[in-house]
């Protein structure tokens, strides 16, 4: 019982603020029903009273029939709650958004097939791998584009990155910070979470300009698959940006290693992420339901009766 009261709160409150106008619309009505009103202007108080017997309007409870169905509509109206349930859309798997670079290295082939390429087949096997489960795809050189929003058709993410190249990039570069910053900012319109993979070869860019665009966009969790040697200088780059903004570095590997180790992260990190949303208050206003239809049947049952016929 002390933790249901400890609980007890409303989910909006603000619709409480109705109950002091119901009641002064109340007392107004009271005054302009009151069929003595216009003798009241004219007769001393005392006076009248002696003379008129009213003592039955007074005692009579129906009258505050309709008052008490304005407050229990309030109440319901304002959300009574005390107790979490699940929240049926927790359930669902967070987004993963592959940031893909396409860049002029990406072409280089050693060891063949290009980088691009093993890119691409990495990705085409994560989409199988998640199935049913959201994953995106932007593609960044010197500038950051949008391929595909998280969509729960993950073939279709492996189809549209095989069509990804350096060639069809408008600017050349390494822009892995707008990359992240549209990324975020992808998941933020999608409203549940989720994290972010980059797969690239190299960061050749300032690693504080990274940390300053994923913090932009409120430091989603972020994994980067490394499609070069793991001792190289270029895998080295990407250690470099991982460990300024709190993300770790995983290197390409010729079985599935890697793609069961990016699916844990994502599940794992992604979904502490929205931890905080996977219960939500249960409203009990609905409760107060048959009380309120109780006191509108008897207020109408009240004015019915006290009309006079015919």
């Amino acid at each position: 019982m002390m933790g249901l009261l400890h609980n007890l709160h409303f989910v909006r409150p603000l619709a409480l603020g109705m109950i002091p106008i119901a009641i002064a619309v109340w007392w107004y009505w009271q005054r302009q029903l009151d069929p003595l009103r216009g003798w009241r202007q004219q007769i001393d108080p005392d006076l009248l009273e002696a003379l008129v017997d009213d003592r039955d309007a007074k005692r009579d409870p129906l009258r505050y029939a309709m008052l008490a169905a304005w407050i229990v509509a309030a109440i319901a109206i304002a959300g009574p709650t005390w107790k979490l349930e699940p929240n049926p859309f927790a359930e669902d798997a967070p987004p993963l958004v592959i940031v893909l670079k396409a860049g002029e290295s990406m072409l280089k082939t050693n060891p063949s097939p290009s980088r691009m390429e093993r890119a691409q087949l990495k990705i085409v096997d994560l989409a199988k791998a998640r199935k049913g489960d959201p994953l995106g795809l932007l593609a960044y050189s010197g500038s950051a584009h949008l391929v595909l929003p998280p969509t729960q058709d993950t073939a279709v993410i492996g189809e549209m990155a095989a069509e990804i190249s350096p060639d069809v990039m408008p600017v050349p570069g390494d822009r892995l910070d707008l990359a992240i910053a549209a990324a975020g900012g992808l998941l933020r319109e999608q409203g549940s979470g989720g994290s972010l993979l980059v797969v690239a070869d190299a960061a050749e860019i300032d690693p504080s300009e990274v940390a300053k665009a994923h913090r932009s966009i409120g430091s989603p969790p972020i994994e980067f698959l490394a499609l070069t040697d793991p001792d190289s200088a270029e895998t080295k780059t990407l250690r470099d940006v991982a460990a300024a903004i709190g993300g770790s570095v995983e290197s390409l590997s010729i079985e599935d290693d890697d793609i069961q180790k990016i699916l844990s992260f994502a599940q794992r990190r992604a979904a502490a992420g929205v931890s905080g949303e996977s219960n939500r208050w249960q409203e009990a206003g609905y409760w107060l339901t048959p009380l309120l239809a109780l006191f509108v049947a008897v207020s109408f049952r009240r004015q019915k009766s006290s009309q006079p016929k015919e």
